[in-house]
């Protein structure tokens, strides 16, 4: 059993079998939605992970059929973290929010997301950080932000670059619509689909591990450096997510959420 194992954690299930990590997001009462302390427990075992040599291969899921419904809206609005929030949005450097996406790209071994039930919002920005999305056909996939106001920003401008192409990306992004994971495929958003999508993923996890884990880990980095987007993309997230909550429409984009008929002011920025 790995250390990284033996560490307790509250929202995660971590498991080693034969080398192979896997890490369930266990908030199945909020369809995996993630919380404060998830993005803790998240950066905390990617961490440890880099430190272990051992481990071949990551297996990212969602507990009882559901990835992540998206950030815990309650976790996030509530008055007692909106200080860290707001810390976290105008510091220089990556905040939590894009570290808990990001992280997973930097590890040093591959990681495939196990994608079923719900994909949406932090869910679908966390998924395309990693390096390889299997999905049951079934799985809803959404960029959700714009349906709350509010704009991608936990490296969405880092992860999806090289996977998604522009146009999709700006419609997903712009119209926050939910497709399931057979039309994602064809749009780039997914690696591959099946019935049985945390199978896949164990074989492909084993197929990773008889390999080199030094020639497993050159290819991961020289490939991640093809696409490799400067910092200020990150802060470009940031700013306008301090826009979009300070701005007028964002109100009502909460409000249109629950009352169709409510209507937008005119575009407040340029």
């Amino acid at each position: 059993m790995s250390a990284i194992a033996t560490y307790q954690y509250e929202t995660l299930q971590v498991s080693v079998t034969d080398n192979i990590l896997t890490v369930t997001l266990n908030r199945p009462h909020k369809k995996n939605a993630m919380s404060f302390q998830v993005i803790d427990e998240l950066i905390a075992v990617a961490g440890r992970i880099s430190k272990d040599k051992t481990i071949r291969a990551v297996i990212l899921k969602g507990a009882e059929g559901t990835f992540c419904a998206g950030i815990d809206l309650g976790d996030l609005n509530h008055p007692k973290n909106q200080a860290f929030a707001i810390w976290e949005l105008i510091k220089p450097w990556q905040s939590s929010f894009q570290r808990v996406c990001l992280v997973w790209r930097d590890v040093p071994v591959p990681v495939i997301a196990v994608l079923e039930g719900y994909c949406i919002g932090a869910g679908l920005q966390l998924a395309l950080a990693c390096d390889v999305r299997i999905s049951h056909p079934d799985c809803q996939l959404s960029i959700m932000e714009a349906k709350w106001g509010l704009v991608p920003d936990m490296g969405l401008t880092q992860s999806a670059y090289g996977v998604v192409r522009e146009d999709v990306l700006k419609e997903l992004a712009m119209t926050a619509r939910i497709i399931n994971a057979t039309d994602g495929k064809e749009l780039g958003l997914i690696s591959h689909c099946s019935e049985t999508p945390l199978e896949q993923a164990q074989q492909l996890a084993a197929e990773f591990a008889e390999r080199s884990p030094d020639a497993v880990l050159a290819s991961k980095r020289v490939i991640n450096a093809m696409y490799g987007q400067p910092a200020t993309t990150l802060y470009k997230e940031k700013i306008w997510q301090i826009k979009m909550m300070l701005g007028r429409n964002r109100k009502l984009a909460l409000r249109k959420a629950k009352q169709a008929s409510t209507v937008f002011s005119k575009r407040q920025f340029r």
